[in-house]
This record gives structure tokens, sequence and C-alpha cells, in this order.
């Protein structure tokens, strides 16, 4: 294993002489003996993973340099620990406040010093094995979810509540019949493609990615963030108009790797009350929502009309001022039990 990269920044040749001492054998030691040189190295394509920092030196200081190092993206993840004489309270209590992670007293016991270090990269180590997994496990959540999530603002136990909200169901016409003819990697790469095309959408809109089933999606407007009932259905019925016109590009890329089928979908949206939050059991849990607009959705989308956006009575009502529409015949839906009004968006009127 390749060993952590220490840097020891002190005006006097001595000290880092004694430094080194201390630290060589265990760690790779840089040295600076000025806040500027010790930016430098910081700012570097291989930073140090650590940076020892003495306060009072000519020129910039250590305060200022630590200071610079917080404010710039590339350098405030490193772990900065002071090593002064400066032992009164409010010298410490200002270089933890700048974003300092300890502060060791001159003179210094090597056998603190060794330990100290040790600890802040062993932390530093955890940190970043965390971060990835955080990364590699979000991949399996919307965007939206993720926020939520690291906001505190979505619990890990079961439990729903009420809220009006839009939802939006896709589907590929025929794509059973599409997928009999190509190959697996073929049709993996199909139907993967258009999935990164109509998600990039869904996230530039902030929509909350709910699902794929099969070659569907299910989005929803309104949770964990919402823009306000009116602007979800919006933001809503925007994304399903754009992702109808990125179809022809999604279909150029097929006929580019030799998949000659057409590509063509439905879209069906609904707003009201459903039931959002964290359905399952103790051990495993899905933020999901439920409800009759779900259904709807999904049954508009059904018997929508082949590269179309159709929307429910309530969805119309809350975008009518934004887009135009045509009326469709009511139509007869399973599960509801009167004729369901319905419209076809024809375009944005701004």
């Amino acid at each position: 294993m390749a060993k952590s990269t220490i840097l020891v920044v002190d005006d006097t040749p001595d000290n880092i002489a004694f430094m080194e001492e201390v630290l060589c054998g265990q760690f790779r030691i840089q040295a600076a003996t000025s806040g500027a040189r010790a930016l430098e190295i910081c700012g570097e394509a291989d930073p140090p993973d650590l940076v020892l920092l003495d306060i009072m030196m000519p020129g910039m200081d250590g305060y200022a340099v630590c200071a610079r190092l917080k404010e710039d993206p590339r350098t405030a993840r490193i772990p900065v620990i002071f090593v002064t004489s400066m032992n009164d309270d409010d010298d410490e209590a200002k270089g933890l406040a700048l974003g300092a992670v300890d502060y060791i007293i001159k003179p210094i016991s090597p056998t603190i010093v060794v330990q100290r270090v040790r600890t802040h990269l062993e932390l530093l180590a955890a940190r970043r094995k965390l971060e990835s997994l955080s990364l590699h496990y979000s991949s399996y959540l919307s965007p939206e979810l993720v926020a939520g999530i690291r906001a505190g603002g979505i619990a890990s136990s079961v439990g729903t509540r009420r809220k009006k909200m839009t939802v939006f169901f896709s589907d590929i016409e025929g794509f059973t019949r599409i997928s009999e003819s190509m190959s697996p990697e073929d049709m993996t790469f199909a139907l993967n493609f258009y999935f990164e095309a109509m998600a990039r959408i869904v996230i530039a809109r902030r929509g909350t990615l709910d699902k794929y089933i099969g070659d569907a999606i299910m989005v929803f407007f309104g949770d964990p963030e919402s823009q306000g009932l009116k602007e979800d259905a919006v933001a809503c019925v925007s994304m399903a108009l754009e992702m109808q016109r990125a179809i022809p590009l999604v279909e150029a890329a097929w006929r580019e790797r030799g998949i000659l089928a057409s590509l063509r979908i439905r879209i069906g949206i609904a707003s009201g009350f459903c039931a959002v939050g964290n359905f399952g059991s103790s051990s495993q849990l899905t933020y999901t929502i439920l409800g009759t607009p779900v259904n709807l959705a999904s049954r508009l989308e059904s018997t929508g009309i082949t590269g179309s956006v159709v929307v429910s009575e309530e969805t119309e009502y809350l975008v009518r001022d934004r887009f135009s529409n045509v009326p469709r015949t009511p139509l007869a839906i399973k599960g509801i039990h009167h004729p369901v009004n319905s419209w076809e968006i024809i375009d944005d009127l701004r």
C-alpha cells in the first residue's frame, strides 16, 4: 500500500527537519517554508493527504493558509492539523473554527503527533470509502430522492403522507414485438440508451424518477421537493413534450447501431391526491406513491395516442393557460365507474 503524503509547513527549517525525523519511515513527507508554497503544493495534481501547519509565519500566517485551503473546492477536504507554540484557548478555537481537524501545541510529543496523524488519515480513508459507497448506492435512486435523504427530509422507516401530486407514465409502443427481433445485446443497448436520454430530461425538470417497469417509466412531481402544485404539473407536461421531441434522436442512435425498429412512445399524466412515502418492511423500503392518479396516469398512457401526451382533467385545469390542447372522447377506464375526460396536449404556448 502506498504511503500517505504529509505536507509539513513551517518557516523554521529545524522544525521541519525534526518533524521529518518523527514521521519518516511511516509517511511520505513534503515540506514548505511559506504559506504561499504550501498553497502551491496543495493545488497540484497530486496533493498531500494531510497538512501539518505552523501558525506564526512571515507573510501569510497559518490561519490565512488554512482559510485559503478551505475556500478552494480543490483543497477544502485536505485535513489540516495546526502545530504551534500558541497555546491560548482562543488561538485553538480560531484554528478549529477555520476548519482544522486538530491542534497540537509545541513542544510536541512525537508519539502523540504520529498517533493523531494516523487517526485523521484513518478518518479520511473512512470518509472516502463512505462517499464511494454513497455514490454507488445513489445510482439506484432518483437524484431528487438522494438529495432528500441527504438533507434529512426523508425518514428511514415505514410511513406515508397524503399529498397532491402529478404522476407520469410512458411506454414504448410494441416493445415486446420489437425486442423479439433483437439480440440480447441490442435489446440491452436500445433500452438503456432510451432510458438514459429520458432520465436526463427527468433530472433537468426536477422530477422524481420512481421506477422502470420493463420498457415503461414512472415519474412523479411534488415530492420530495415541490415547486407548487401548478408549477409541478407544468414541469411534468413540459418534460413529457421534451421527451417526445427527443425520440428521433434516440431512434437515430438505434439506427447507427443497426437497430432499424421504429421508436414511438405513449405518455399519460394525471394529478391528484396520493399517498407518498416509504412502503415495505423494516428490512427493505421503497419510496414511492400510490393512489388513483397513479392508476389513472397508467390508464391514460395505455389508451393514449402514439407520439402524444394525454393528461387528466385535473392536470388540464392546472396547465391550460400554458399549453394548447384538444379534448378527447370520454374514456371507460377499468376501476373508475364513470367516463373519464382527458385532453391531448398539442404545444407549449410560450
